[in-house]
């Protein structure tokens, strides 16, 4: 009698088939979750900083950094060899144009000095033994005029006692020519006299101017000399501040050396550094605010550096003649030039990370502030902590402007 068997039931294979199934539900549901969650973040709003678009007219600046310095500088140096013998201001000293600020030694100024004040009293006495000389002459030469004189009247009255004798016979005829003869001679020689003695006059009077330019020089010797010698004694030369010493106590100066620096108080610039890639915006004659860190200061463009010093540029601003007390020289600063003005644009707080003239994502939101969504916004020029929106984003428009570049997501849910 056959037995029949019962097939087994395939329970094993069904069961594989399950486990398959469900696993690949719970895969497609993790994969949607994780799809899901990266697509939708949340942050908390009271992280986020946020901004409105606004509509208006901004100014375009350039921030610059630097210090208040005197528009009047001297620097003192010296003239000649010298020691430093005394130190009499410091820097920062307030000084006049008399104020002494050092004094110096030098020995060979002194005696170069005294050698020109001999001099020029030589000079002087050999001028006073040259009038005594010149006048002991003139009277000599006056001494023999007059003797010349006396003997042409004596020969005079010879001739006219002799000239009715000779009528008479009384006088020889060659005598009375003999008179006449010396009379001739006389006469002559007094016109000579009277000539050289002029030139006599000249010739004194030329002396004396010699002897004068001589003693000129001398002076002019003895000026210089004291001149130099005087220079001894350091003074500012104006009224100002003294900004920087140079010398010490017993040190030996070279001629040219510097001494110190001397500046204005009242007249006074300001310096600062701008960056080099917006130098370009910076024109002559814009306004300017320099910030004192006490004061505002409303300055001019007037000079813009054509060098580039560590990828800066430095631009000098004038400011007004009447400044406040506060303002001092090398007083560090801050200054904001005004290089144009926007008229009517939109615009937003400056976003993080973002480049003037760029394209970029921001995240804008909903009217509700539930959620936030992705959008591209082309910006424009940027200034302070504005910036220009050229397309992308509408008046009243709330965007969020912290960084948020590591999240890929098209949308943010805001809590």
């Amino acid at each position: 009698m056959d037995i029949v068997k019962k097939k087994p039931k395939k329970t094993l294979l069904n069961n594989k088939t399950v486990m398959i199934v469900i696993a690949i539900i719970v895969v497609t549901v993790l994969v949607t979750y994780a799809k899901a969650s990266l697509n939708s973040v949340s942050l908390a709003r009271k992280d986020l900083l946020l901004a409105t678009v606004k509509q208006g007219d901004i100014d375009i600046t350039v921030e610059g950094y630097g210090k208040l310095t005197s528009d009047k500088l001297q620097l003192i140096t010296t003239l000649t060899q010298a020691t430093v013998e005394e130190i009499v201001l410091k820097p920062g000293a307030a000084v006049t144009k008399e104020s002494v600020i050092v004094k110096l030694a030098n020995p060979e100024l002194q005696q170069q000095v005294q050698s020109a004040e001999y001099s020029l009293a030589e000079s002087n006495a050999n001028l006073r033994q040259l009038k005594l000389n010149q006048k002991r002459e003139k009277l000599n030469e006056k001494s023999n005029y007059l003797e010349l004189v006396s003997q042409h009247k004596a020969v005079n009255l010879n001739l006219a006692a002799q000239k009715k004798l000779v009528k008479n016979g009384i006088v020889k005829q060659i005598e009375y020519q003999e008179n006449i003869l010396r009379e001739e001679q006389l006469k002559e020689r007094i016109a000579i006299f009277i000539e050289r003695n002029e030139q006599l006059s000249q010739v004194h009077k030329e002396a004396i101017n010699i002897q004068l330019e001589r003693i000129k020089q001398v002076e002019q010797k003895l000026i210089i000399a004291k001149n130099r010698h005087s220079k001894l004694v350091v003074k500012a030369g104006f009224d100002g501040v003294l900004q920087r010493l140079s010398v010490k106590l017993g040190q030996s100066l070279s001629a040219g050396q510097e001494v110190a620096l001397i500046g204005s108080v009242t007249e006074l610039i300001a310096l600062i550094r701008v960056p080099q890639n917006q130098v370009q915006l910076v024109k002559i004659g814009q306004k300017v605010m320099v910030d004192t860190r006490q004061v505002l200061i409303e300055g001019k463009v007037v000079r813009i550096d054509p060098i580039v010093d560590q990828n800066t540029v430095e631009v000098e601003i004038s400011l007004p003649s009447i400044l406040p007390e506060s303002a001092r020289p090398e007083q560090n600063i801050d200054a904001v030039i005004t290089a144009k003005t926007l008229k009517n644009i939109y615009y937003l707080d400056r976003p993080a990370n973002v480049k003037a003239k760029s394209e970029s994502s921001l995240y804008q939101l909903n009217k509700n502030m539930t959620e936030a969504k992705k959008v591209t916004i082309n910006f424009g020029e940027k200034t302070g902590r504005f910036i220009e929106i050229k397309s992308g984003g509408k008046l009243g428009e709330q965007f969020i402007i912290s960084d948020l570049s590591n999240y890929k997501t098209p949308r943010i849910s805001i809590l």
